[in-house]
């Protein structure tokens, strides 16, 4: 048996997210049967972390065991063949049995998308979060730096007892390595800094956290909040606040659309 990782991208607005849910079209479903076409075998996939609805990845990573002597690129081809245009594999390699998509991870990068002009393009709507409205951006890079540092995010996480935690631990205490927002060009993959006095029709509002690991709907709430603060609802101190209450129902926010929000890698 060969122990097999797989690098998937992905266009979550076309599935019901990674875990597979019975009478859903989910991404590890989809894979599952795609695996099972080329190699006979029914495997089930395990994802570095299960991602929402809606939500997109950009390097979601798979492991799964296989007696199948395909050599890893040929997979990678069949693969591609087989999944809908939504997934793609862009890689696949073989690793030591005790490796484990999600155990084996260190940290995660999630990004989360606002699109700033006052008319969303149609081809970009599935993909972003559209709000054309007056925020204080700045607020908004200040109160992400607060977040930096190891915490306990449960006023952050998602009610919800059997999935609030990804990676099935009882804590909810998290570290974050880098919390910022930016105002780009060209999405998650490749930001490109956009300076303040540039037209901003066609900017996002971006904001990128890499932790060692993230709560259910912990980014989407954190966006939420930050959301909050930049239309002056909410002040930057109220973060500790909330963060000290560890209680979900301390968190005024709401959770922001799954849309804008994208897995960009996994460290191991």
């Amino acid at each position: 048996m060969r122990n097999l990782k797989l690098t998937l991208a992905y266009d979550g607005s076309e599935f019901h997210g990674w875990q597979v849910q019975p009478g859903l079209r989910t991404v590890q479903g989809t894979l599952a049967d795609a695996i099972a076409r080329i190699t006979g075998e029914q495997v089930l996939p395990q994802g570095s972390g299960r991602t929402d609805a809606g939500v997109h990845a950009l390097a979601q990573v798979a492991t799964f065991a296989t007696a199948s002597p395909i050599p890893e690129q040929n997979l990678v081809v069949a693969l591609n063949d087989i999944l809908p245009p939504a997934i793609r594999a862009l890689e696949a390699a073989e690793v030591p049995h005790e490796f484990h998509a999600r155990k084996s991870a260190r940290a995660k990068t999630y990004c989360y998308r606002i699109y700033r002009g006052d008319i969303c393009p149609p081809f970009l709507a599935r993909y972003v979060y559209h709000h054309p409205y007056p925020l204080d951006e700045d607020a908004m890079v200040r109160a992400a730096r607060m977040l930096e540092g190891e915490h306990d995010f449960t006023s952050f996480a998602a009610v919800d007892p059997e999935r609030h935690v990804e990676d099935e631990e009882r804590s909810n205490v998290r570290t974050v390595f880098s919390s910022r927002w930016e105002r780009v060009q060209g999405g998650c993959a490749q930001p490109r800094a956009a300076g303040p006095t540039q037209e901003r029709e066609d900017h996002e509002l971006i904001y990128t956290v890499r932790g060692s690991g993230f709560l259910h709907h912990m980014v989407r709430n954190l966006v939420g909040a930050f959301l909050l603060i930049g239309k002056g609802t909410m002040r930057e101190t109220d973060l500790t606040r909330i963060l000290n209450a560890r209680s979900r129902a301390a968190n005024p926010a709401a959770t922001a659309p799954a849309s804008g929000l994208y897995l960009v890698s996994v460290e191991y």
